[in-house]
């Protein structure tokens, strides 16, 4: 061996011991596990151990999957991605004094969390916190135990100027919130902020409130449907809409659903709230409807009540086509 390619070899070596081994590419599929390490690549197998380990790893529009029962940590979200737990035990996030999830992406970017068990310990903020994204899914997850501070279950509250869409299918919403204000779901935009919502087989069960659209102070609108749902167990209303004078106004429709067992079934409160009940269930509340401060409830008259104090009154009728 010559002297000069001797000398070469022994400079690349100390360049190599200088940099390390290099840094992890982001992966369009990462896994996490309950014995993972977030030191590792966070590949099938070498998993890593959290969600907030695997995130920095996964590609924009990528995915997180869960490869066995595990706690696996709060998680911030900044861009598209799924985090997905499909018949692989329990994905837990323990929340406690703090949020579950943070969404706080691009305006254009999509969220997908399926199959999680968000647990805020009584002492947790908000499940799902989502400040802005264009899309987030929420399917077939658990969200419970979130009583302290903003105490929501989902809180929707879109920055201004964005639009704001939540999907949450076959989930369940229960235990959370500490007051009328709060409760299992919040929709609540900022100033010219704007939100649609959609719910399909979620329960919300023995929060202080269950769903609340809240248009005060704001110009933008909400628009919600709430469908083969149920809102139940609530010591204040299943179901409130609140706008005020100036606002961009809320339509929230119950359609095959449920709101049983609160204090009240269903509150409009405002100028610009309209709520259309059909095909649905008001039983065993003390006031099964209330349309206050000229909010409406239109109904077309199929709907049933068996309330322990007062109904409630449809404000008009409602021609559904």
């Amino acid at each position: 061996m010559t002297r000069t390619t001797l000398c070469f070899l022994i400079i690349c070596s100390a360049i190599a011991c200088l940099f390390g081994s290099p840094a992890y590419a982001q992966a369009t599929r990462t896994w996490v596990s309950g014995v993972g390490d977030d030191a590792n690549p966070c590949s099938r197998t070498a998993p890593c151990k959290t969600f907030a380990g695997a995130i920095s790893k996964t590609a924009a529009g990528g995915e997180i999957s869960v490869l066995d029962p595990g706690g696996f940590g709060a998680v911030t979200v900044t861009k598209s991605i799924s985090i997905v737990s499909d018949y692989s035990g329990e994905a837990g996030i323990l929340a406690s004094g703090t949020n579950g999830v943070t969404i706080n992406a691009a305006a254009t970017d999509v969220v997908t969390l399926r199959g999680l068990t968000i647990d805020g310990a009584g002492t947790g903020l908000i499940g799902i916190n989502y400040i802005q994204a264009g899309a987030v899914h929420v399917q077939n997850s658990v969200i419970k135990n979130f009583r302290s501070g903003s105490a929501m279950g989902i809180r929707l509250a879109p920055n201004a100027g964005t639009a704001g869409e939540l999907y949450v299918d076959n989930t369940v919403i229960q235990d959370c919130g500490n007051s009328a204000a709060n409760g299992g779901v919040v929709i609540a935009p900022n100033t010219t902020g704007s939100a649609r919502a959609i719910f399909n087989f979620a329960r919300l069960e023995n929060n202080s409130s269950g769903l609340i659209a809240n248009q005060v102070g704001v110009t933008g609108k909400i628009f919600v449907a709430f469908n083969e749902s149920t809102a139940g167990g609530s010591p204040n209303a299943g179901v409130t809409v609140i706008t005020q004078a100036g606002s961009g106004g809320t339509n929230l429709t119950l359609n095959r659903s449920a709101s049983v067992h609160n204090a009240t079934g269903a509150v409009s409160d405002g100028p610009l709230s309209f709520i259309i009940i059909s095909n649905s269930i008001f039983i065993g509340n003390s006031t099964g409807i209330s349309a206050i401060n000229s909010g409406q409830i239109l109904s077309p008259g199929n709907n049933l009540f068996g309330s322990l104090v007062a109904d409630g009154t449809p404000t008009g009728p409602a021609t559904l086509k």
